[in-house]
């Protein structure tokens, strides 16, 4: 790569990004405009995660070609782009095109990239299309240069992460090595270490007769966000309904209709969340709107939803590598007579699946339902003093003149997929956005564009550097 001082190389890097940055926020407004939910519902041979993620991998496969990549869509899996190096050892960056569902709650359109005041606007500005675009632009930077990297540098695009099945790595898995080292811009910086387990469940009510429920829905809501909205319908004259805080009632027919506006959040970060769930059950309850079969369910969910440790159902755990277990109700649906809840844990390495599983058990017998475990994830940790983990916090702390030490979080990202992974920004901690600038997985979505260029000069650093070190000792 040639002899160069990292003052004089961080100084080149900084011309290039000033350069490619009026292209860089076009092409993340291009991918933002593909509404790339994926939707296993619709799939089919040809869209495995359904056709509008499919949609969203072919746009960014696209920019990977025209930036000059070896890139090719593989089956609508997963995206590979490579930069050939001098050796087939790769070292690999993992981005996705899938996003979340809008939800309720936006001031603009989710699938128009608004650029105000130095930020960018839109779903998956920063999970994970601003990201993703940045990462293929630092490849760029290499590129550029013209000089051979030591090791084949290869992006991997996901299309189905945000699901929580991470079926497009398990496809890569199968069908190719895993890179020497990845990491995965799909976090907070300096670099996270760990992740919690994930445990994803469906309570299911008994079937009412009778019932007062007409509906209780979160609509198109994911299950791993805290819900900003739910409508509960109920056989009861609307008009005869007092006002309450955060709720609009509606008279149809001879049912009212109760529409609950909480604040939505990532499901591992609930903290100052308000789960528009909990607002209903709440108001239902204090006014006696449902039959006493239906409010047994109501009181038990309503328990789940007393805390988000998971104290009010004696799930509450802590180790010492990750922050306290947290739960959250993420939607509810009532069909053929039954209400169905999907709850979110994220655990520490304390307890198992088999363990929540017991201690939820006699909660939800109380609520006269049943509990099935849908979706399990592992803790996942490498050690924080380990070579790659060092030398990503260090480029870090170079590449930004900022502090900060390796963490653990109760998301998920494709780290955990991979044998020597770690999730890495482009999120600063010591970044402090104005309020209407949304997180990701809520409303008004979005990225601080000195955020991503800061972002883009840590990953260019990192390259530099883990090609320079034994890419195969690094797990060690």
């Amino acid at each position: 790569m040639g002899v160069m001082s990292n003052t004089d190389f961080m100084t080149e890097v900084d011309r290039f990004i000033d350069e490619n940055w009026e292209e860089i926020v076009e092409e993340i407004a291009r991918l933002v405009s593909v509404p790339s939910v994926a939707d296993f519902d619709r799939a089919t041979p040809e869209d495995p995660s359904g056709p509008e993620a499919h949609d969203g991998l072919r746009a960014a496969v696209d920019l990977a070609q025209r930036l000059g990549f070896d890139a090719r869509d593989d089956a609508g899996q997963i995206g590979i782009a490579d930069l050939k190096g001098e050796s087939d050892t790769m070292l690999g960056m993992i981005c996705h095109s899938d996003v979340v569902a809008p939800g309720v709650g936006w001031t603009l359109d989710p699938w128009t990239l608004l650029r105000k005041d130095g930020f960018l606007l839109g779903r998956g500005v920063l999970d994970d299309k601003g990201p993703l675009v940045a990462a293929l632009y630092c490849m760029k930077f290499f590129k550029d240069k013209g000089e051979k990297l030591p090791y084949t540098l290869r992006m991997l695009i996901g299309t189905n992460e945000e699901t929580g099945t991470m079926r497009d790595v398990a496809y890569y898995l199968e069908n190719y090595p895993a890179p020497a080292f990845t990491f995965t811009p799909d976090d907070m910086f300096p670099v996270c270490y760990g992740e919690k387990g994930g445990f994803d469940g469906l309570i299911c009510s008994k079937q009412f007769t009778g019932g007062n429920i007409i509906d209780f829905t979160t609509g198109e809501a994911s299950t791993n966000a805290v819900p900003s909205q739910a409508t509960l319908v109920v056989r009861a004259d609307a008009e005869a309904l007092p006002a309450a805080d955060n709720i609009d009632i509606y008279a149809e027919g001879d049912y009212a209709m109760l529409v609950a506006t909480g604040r939505g959040g990532h499901a591992s970060m609930p903290a100052g969340t308000v789960n528009a769930i909990d607002l209903l059950v709440k108001y239902a309850l204090a006014n006696n709107l449902c039959t006493e079969e239906e409010n047994v369910f109501l009181r038990m969910i309503g328990r789940i939803m007393d805390s988000t440790d998971g104290s009010s159902v004696g799930i509450d755990t802590c180790d010492g590598f990750f922050d306290p277990l947290t739960c959250i109700a993420g939607t509810i649906h009532f069909e053929e007579g039954r209400l169905k809840l999907t709850i979110d844990i994220r655990f520490p390495t304390s307890t198992s699946k088999e363990d929540l599983l017991a201690k939820l058990a006699p909660v939800v017998e109380e609520g006269e339902a049943t509990i099935e475990n849908t979706l399990l994830m592992e803790p996942f940790l490498m050690k924080p003093g380990s070579p790659a983990i060092v030398a990503l916090v260090e480029s870090y702390r170079e590449a930004t003149g900022l502090d900060g030490e390796p963490f653990t979080i109760g998301g998920g990202t494709y780290a955990r997929e991979f044998p020597c992974a770690a999730s890495f920004g482009p999120e600063d901690p010591h970044d402090e956005y104005p309020e209407w600038v949304g997180p990701m997985h809520g409303a008004d979505e979005g990225v601080s564009e000195e955020s991503l260029k800061r972002a883009m000069r840590v990953y260019i650093l990192t390259i530099k550097r883990l090609m320079e070190m034994d890419l195969l000792a690094l797990s060690e």
